[in-house]
């Protein structure tokens, strides 16, 4: 599975680490940076390209910190095709998937540690979309509002 991953400076420690452990466990890791930690930073730089790679399709999933995990996510949700969600508990980061076809999990830095980041990534990466007719039937009318239509 391809993740790209991606902070800013109040992510950085935690993708730096989460990055070494994805590739221990076997995941193709693709880093959108920051590459260095630079408290002057802005997250949209890094998680927007990433943003853009999970949509089209270069990355299978994404992981985006930030200090809160709140920034990363709104920018995140700007890309079309794009479905981020802030991520605190273990049903959330499964569920996400399997009824949202959530593609990009976002983690506050100083929210959750790394041990419970990393539970919760894992989480994320072992889900599948269910593809129930319901949860596409949704997904289908956030598709619709993506294009600038309205859904209900």
């Amino acid at each position: 599975m391809r993740i790209g991953i991606a902070a800013d400076h109040g992510g950085f420690t935690m993708k730096e680490r989460m990055a070494v452990a994805l590739a221990e466990a076997g995941y193709e890791v693709t880093d959108f940076g920051a590459t260095v930690l630079d408290p002057d930073d802005d997250y949209p730089d890094f998680v927007i390209p990433l943003a853009k790679a999970v949509a089209a399709g270069a990355m299978d999933r994404g992981i985006a910190f930030c200090s809160s995990g709140v920034g990363a996510a709104i920018a995140a949700n700007k890309v079309p095709a794009v479905r981020a969600a802030l991520i605190h508990d273990d049903y959330s980061a499964h569920q996400g998937v399997e009824h949202d076809d959530m593609n990009i999990i976002c983690l506050g830095s100083l929210v959750v540690g790394y041990a419970q980041a990393w539970e919760l990534v894992r989480t994320f990466l072992a889900a599948t979309f269910s593809g129930a007719e319901r949860h596409r039937r949704r997904l289908a009318k956030v598709a619709t509002l993506e294009q600038g239509a309205a859904a209900c």
